[in-house]
Parts: C-alpha cells; sequence; structure tokens
C-alpha cells in the first residue's frame, strides 16, 4: 500500500497549541487561599445580615448597612472563589465591566419607587 505522506510543518506537534506569532506569558503560580476561612467569614457576614434586618433601627440605615454587606461578600465571592484577584487585568474589567449597567438598572428601578 502507498503511504501518504504529510506536508512538513514547523517542528511542534499538532497538539500544541498555537499562539499565532504571540508570546503568551506563562501562568504563575499564586498561592491557594483558605477557602473553608472565606466560607467561615461569608457565614458570619450571613448572619450579621440577618441580625441587622431585624433591628429596630431606622429603614435607611438597615438598608445602608446590608447593602454594604452584601457588596463585601460580592466581593470575596468574585476575588476568591472566582480567582478574580489573580488574574490579569483584563480578565478583571470584563468580569467587572456589567456591573455600571447593573446601577443604571436599580438606578431606574428605584425612580419609580420614588416617583
Amino acid at each position: 500500500m502507498a503511504q501518504v505522506q504529510q506536508p512538513k510543518t514547523s517542528s511542534s506537534s499538532p497538539l500544541t497549541p498555537t499562539t499565532s506569532g504571540q508570546d503568551t506569558p506563562p501562568h504563575k503560580a499564586h498561592p491557594h487561599p483558605n477557602y473553608v476561612g472565606i466560607w467561615v467569614f461569608l457565614a458570619v457576614l450571613t448572619a450579621a445580615e440577618l441580625t441587622v434586618a431585624f433591628l429596630p433601627w431606622h429603614k435607611n440605615v438597615i438598608i445602608a448597612l446590608l447593602l454594604g454587606m452584601a457588596l463585601w461578600k460580592a466581593a470575596l465571592v468574585g476575588l476568591y472563589y472566582m480567582h478574580l484577584r489573580f488574574e490579569t487585568r483584563r480578565i478583571v474589567i470584563l468580569a467587572l465591566g456589567p456591573l455600571p449597567l447593573c446601577v443604571i438598572l436599580v438606578a431606574a428601578v428605584a425612580t419609580e419607587f420614588f416617583w
């Protein structure tokens, strides 16, 4: 039987990814965060939110505290469980890009409450 010859290509294997002429930086090894400690901290923040929600304080103070704690929890989840703390700047910008849209939508809904 006749063998089919493969055209000669570069010295790289067909299974190795090509970079199309661009040098990609190697991934830096990063220390693994204490996931259990972060989970415990998130649980404590959740318990604090439940406590604050039932305090006999002014409603605006309660809402401000709850929003602050929710943003803190979201930042912890994004930084550690989504590994944004260890990503490049472009990935962080891509992940945080939709936040202005969320602010606009919340402001639009809030205006219906006040008018």
